[in-house]
């Protein structure tokens, strides 16, 4: 009877009383075979190591009014994180590859909740509502009756006022069979001066493809304003350049809201090609920033087409290789220079300085002062209306 020898140098012999040689064929056959299972195997292991690289932790992240913050980090199969808190819903860390692999974290934070605790902390990594970005004179008139808000901003109304969204416990849930983190949290009637009960969904997505997509719906039981944005500050070296002032920005814009001296809109301006505020080419954040008074905190009208969100700027570090996509539905975009920033904030993480223009911000949302400006698009939400915003910021290298 013929039988298969397997020999130590894994070569296929057959022995027969005949000693006749094995074809072939029949080698040929078995060797394939061979090599199929080995792959199989391979791939399978492969995919189980992915797998289980997908996963959802917590960490204990202090206690705010009596109730546990926990720090949330998604990891995806490429060993990308996003983590999350209920305070302020803020992103504490986004930790992705440079061009050469190495894993660094590209956003401001805090190694605990005394940092974001802190007085002057300028909304790291935070959910911004009931309205980001200005209210002039903090006030607006809505349906005949007029409402005033917190000046909180020379005499302004800025980012939801005292006690935004940005200094509120949210509420997290893991979701099932997912890389994503859906956070709710009501507004009541009459928070910082804002009609209505606001009811918000926030779902955090960490995507196969290195991509952060935040999804926002809100309803409301009375006409309100409504602009909700997400204030993660980034600094795509991670840590390797104290400033993003070598970063190379673009912006699918003609036009921005020009602005007086509080950063309160004064109109829609087109800018010259080549100007300080013209990002449609791609040129460094610092090359014409002393061009612009106090720096870059203006917000740009982008070109968006659809309701699904789309490509409206980018920013690469040319030094790591990191590269960020930003995809919106809204129609407009804030680019803050991180001017404010000056290097006194503490338990921040390394204990590194985040300097004056250490960091920058890319807000999708509406307008700014939108409710005291009838020719920018609507900010009211009224009963039986669903709020719905999509952003999306995308890792890679180049």
């Amino acid at each position: 009877m013929d039988r298969i020898v397997i020999t130590g140098n894994n070569f296929f012999q057959l022995k027969s009383k005949n000693k006749r040689s094995f074809s072939m064929k029949y080698f040929s056959m078995i060797l394939t075979a061979t090599i199929v299972l080995l792959s199989c195997n391979s791939k399978k292991n492969e995919n189980i190591e992915l797998v289980n690289k997908i996963s959802i932790t917590e960490r204990s992240f202090g206690t705010f009014e009596a109730k546990p913050v926990t720090e949330y980090t998604l990891t995806n199969a490429n060993g990308m994180q996003v983590s999350i808190i209920n305070y302020g819903g803020a992103i504490t860390k986004i930790i992705t590859p440079d061009r050469e692999g190495n894993m660094g974290d590209v956003v401001t934070g805090f190694e605990k909740l005394d940092g974001y605790l802190q007085t002057g902390n300028p909304y790291f990594g935070s959910l911004i509502g009931r309205f980001g970005n200005r209210i002039a004179n903090a006030k607006f008139t809505l349906d005949g009756k007029e409402y005033n808000l917190a000046a909180n901003d020379n005499g302004n109304s800025l980012h939801g006022g005292n006690k935004g969204y940005d200094k509120v416990y949210w509420n997290i849930e893991k979701q099932k069979g997912d890389s994503s983190l859906k956070l709710t949290y009501t507004s009541k009637d009459g928070e910082e001066g804002y009609p209505g009960n606001l009811n918000i969904t926030v779902i955090y997505t960490l995507t196969s493809d290195n991509a952060l997509k935040i999804d926002y719906t809100a309803t409301t039981d009375k006409a309100t304003p409504v602009n909700l944005t997400s204030h993660a500050y980034f600094n795509l070296s991670a840590g390797k350049d104290s400033t993003i002032l070598n970063h190379l920005l673009w912006i699918n814009a003609d036009l921005y809201t020009s602005v007086n001296e509080q950063l309160i809109p004064t109109g829609i301006s087109a800018f010259w090609k080549g100007s300080e505020m013209d990002f449609s080419t791609e040129k460094a954040v610092g090359k014409d920033i002393d061009k612009v008074k106090g720096g870059y905190d203006h917000n740009w009208l982008l070109k968006t087409l659809t309701d699904s969100p789309e490509k409206v700027a980018s920013l690469h570090d040319p030094v790591t290789g990191r590269y960020m996509e930003v995809f919106t539905t809204e129609p407009g975009i804030q680019f803050y220079s991180g001017n404010f920033l000056d290097g006194s904030l503490t338990n921040t993480k390394g204990n590194m300085k985040y300097v004056k223009h250490g960091a920058l911000c890319l807000e999708a949302q509406h307008y700014p002062d939108s409710p005291n400006q009838p020719n920018f698009p609507s900010t009211i939400l009224k009963p039986g209306e669903t709020y719905q915003q999509t952003t999306i910021y995308k890792f890679s290298t180049k």
